[in-house]
């Protein structure tokens, strides 16, 4: 909206470049959520949408229950509107992933409203959620393949793609996108189990996001940077940085309230619009694969609940002493704030890897 205004009509240079709006987004979104958290936080604890405990987790957790939760519905207010201020609207990449950022936190939001309103942790039905994760995420895909002149070929890490890029066809490729929608959102929202632990790699993964948008789509002085770094060029992946640095900005808010001790929980609504969001950005930015690097730690978790339930069934013994992985390391001792900060550590360096795999090509 601002762009339009201040740059479309009233020919403001300043806001024709990214950059500065990429700042502007950051900032914006990081003092709504700060300067707005507190009043949000007391319209919880009116409301009464406390957090529903499980009955076999760590005794640690018993004085969780009753935080309030569902603060990811603040988190997606935090960074839908900086990004339709400074965002060009006419993308209709950035409007494939802002279809997924909703799409996905309104399943969330059904989710917890169902646990808070019925006083358990069942909620919805998970097949229930995955239809209407799968839905969300073939709509996004049909504005992608529909608006914008995405194809269907894989950039693979560590090769060039002018060295191989296979196109894998349009069917094989919607379900290769939508595993990677489904499986990061579900991975994050594992994750999301003690206090800050999924919000900062979240915000470090929107950082990651925001340099490979940025460098897949812009061009300096008529230098190529894509070509340079050896990945697909997407000139309209540019607008995508204003929407991570929205998301970056809005999730350091919410720590500020969400770090231990929490006085706010993001819920399933923000667990899976966040994590549903980081995944639409690997498939539009061309970067299904190096986000299984960037997004370690997610990964770690749904393999950890993975591996734990196939061994029960298999062998009827457990691998760990309790799944996802974080409550595995609070069972052999570690205290949370020990397991958050080492979680946030591996994050940091996976996301350097990921980043590495540019430098490798």
């Amino acid at each position: 909206m601002l762009y339009w205004l201040l740059y479309e009509q009233l020919g403001i240079n300043l806001f024709r470049y990214p950059s500065s709006r990429v700042l502007l987004a950051a900032v914006f979104s990081l003092l709504l959520s700060v300067v707005s958290g507190p009043a949000f936080i007391r319209w919880l604890r009116r409301m009464a949408v406390g957090q529903e405990v499980r009955d076999d987790g760590p005794e640690t957790h018993k004085e969780k229950k009753g935080t309030p939760t569902m603060g990811g519905t603040f988190i997606i207010f935090a960074t839908l509107l900086p990004t339709l201020l400074w965002a060009d609207l006419r993308n209709a990449h950035l409007w494939a992933v802002l279809v997924v950022f909703i799409g996905y936190g309104a399943v969330g939001f059904i989710d917890d409203y169902l646990k808070v309103s019925k006083k358990n942790t069942k909620g919805w039905p998970g097949r229930y959620k995955l239809i209407g994760e799968t839905l969300v995420g073939l709509v996004a895909l049909a504005i992608l393949f529909g608006f914008t002149d995405y194809d269907t070929r894989l950039a693979l890490p560590l090769v060039k793609p002018s060295t191989f890029s296979p196109d894998i066809g349009m069917g094989a490729y919607v379900v290769l996108a939508l595993l990677v929608l489904l499986g990061t959102a579900n991975a994050l929202n594992l994750t999301d189990g003690l206090d800050g632990l999924a919000i900062v790699p979240s915000v470090i993964s929107a950082g990651v996001f925001l340099v490979l948008a940025y460098a897949a789509g812009v061009t300096l002085s008529g230098f190529n940077l894509a070509a340079y770094l050896g990945i697909p060029h997407l000139p309209a992946a540019t607008e995508l940085a204003v929407f991570c640095a929205s998301l970056g900005g809005a999730g350091l808010g919410f720590l500020w309230y969400n770090a231990h001790p929490a006085e706010v929980f993001m819920g399933d609504v923000g667990s899976l619009s966040i994590g549903g969001a980081l995944g639409a950005l690997a498939v539009v930015t061309k970067n299904e694969f190096v986000s299984a690097i960037i997004h370690g730690v997610f990964l770690a978790e749904a393999l950890s609940v993975i591996l734990q339930v196939g061994s029960f069934k298999l062998r009827k013994k457990r691998i760990f002493k309790m799944a996802p992985l974080h409550h595995h390391f609070e069972l052999s001792g570690w205290p949370e704030p020990k397991v958050i900060v080492r979680f946030w550590i591996v994050a940091i360096l996976m996301a350097i890897l990921g980043l590495a795999t540019l430098k490798v090509r």
